[in-house]
């Protein structure tokens, strides 16, 4: 029996090689957020490129983001592109659903990832948006395939924990969209370093008040809007947080004042001959 060129690789040692050339690719990327928010699921991701999205509509409730190699999830994309309007052709649009799309991407990533020579360098998320916001679903697909059903937010790509850790601190459930964005804003810029500008961000959502489609892209005067709205909402977080510090110390201030306008009301002290010693004399 002949040995391969190279010696012999046990399968786990291939498949930790294929992972860790995947993550590696992934980690490279800018970190996309995905998170819910008062009337639907917003996305947010630096891209200054205007032709190449991270952020698409798969069909009339469902959205896609991904990082990660530009021509392989675009291929993913349009296969999922596909199988939604073939389904929803031939028997009904609502039978098209976040999940079943996140099942064919775990399918065609798993395969490629035991079968083929080198793994997609991809991590892509699937969002559907419902009629109230428990029936919201977000799905992170990794590289090799796996499912994550995401609980209110997701970030895949570049440094993901340290961006999820910084949105899970400013998140909570019913954020207005400025909000929304403000937090996903903060959560994507490193700790002291300037947020990218409006023509270097991609931002979507998926809004339930609209009829039919409810993919919606945020650009131009639109999104600037939004970025107004929440900085202003930050500058009346922070005005009556100053008023409650400022109140404790007028306050002291108001009782020191009437300390020294008070007259002296303390009572006289008694002669010694008068004080009660107790003693029964």
């Amino acid at each position: 029996m002949s040995i391969p060129f190279g010696g012999y690789a046990s399968p786990e040692q291939i498949m930790r090689d294929r992972a860790e050339y995947a993550r590696k690719g992934i980690a490279r990327g800018r970190s996309v957020v995905v998170m819910q928010y008062a009337d639907g699921i917003l996305f947010v991701a630096p891209n200054p490129s205007k032709a190449l999205h991270k952020i698409s509509e798969i069909y009339d409730r469902i959205g896609f983001a991904a990082v990660g190699r530009y021509n392989e999830f675009e291929s993913l994309r349009l296969a999922g592109i596909r199988y939604a309007d073939i389904n929803g052709y031939t028997f009904n649009r609502s039978d098209v659903t976040g999940r079943g799309l996140a099942n064919l991407y775990a399918q065609q990533l798993g395969m490629i990832f035991t079968e083929s020579i080198k793994s997609f360098e991809v991590e892509i998320v699937v969002a559907e948006v419902g009629d109230a916001p428990e029936d919201d679903q977000i799905y992170r697909i990794t590289f090799d395939g796996s499912v994550f059903d995401e609980q209110g937010v997701a970030v895949i790509g570049g440094q993901a924990e340290a961006v999820g850790g910084r949105l899970k601190e400013r998140y909570s459930e019913g954020l207005p969209l400025p909000q929304a964005l403000d937090a996903a804003l903060a959560a994507l810029t490193e700790p002291g370093g300037e947020r990218p500008p409006v023509t270097q961000i991609e931002v979507a959502v998926l809004d339930r008040g609209r009829e039919h489609r409810k993919f919606l892209r945020l650009t131009g005067p639109r999104l600037e809007k939004l970025l107004e709205a929440a900085k202003e909402g930050q500058k009346g977080a922070r005005r009556p947080a100053a008023e409650e510090a400022e109140a404790p110390a007028e306050q002291d201030q108001a009782g020191q004042a009437q300390a020294e306008q008070a007259p002296d009301t303390a009572p006289p002290i008694a002669p010694e001959g008068d004080i009660d010693t107790g003693s029964g004399e």
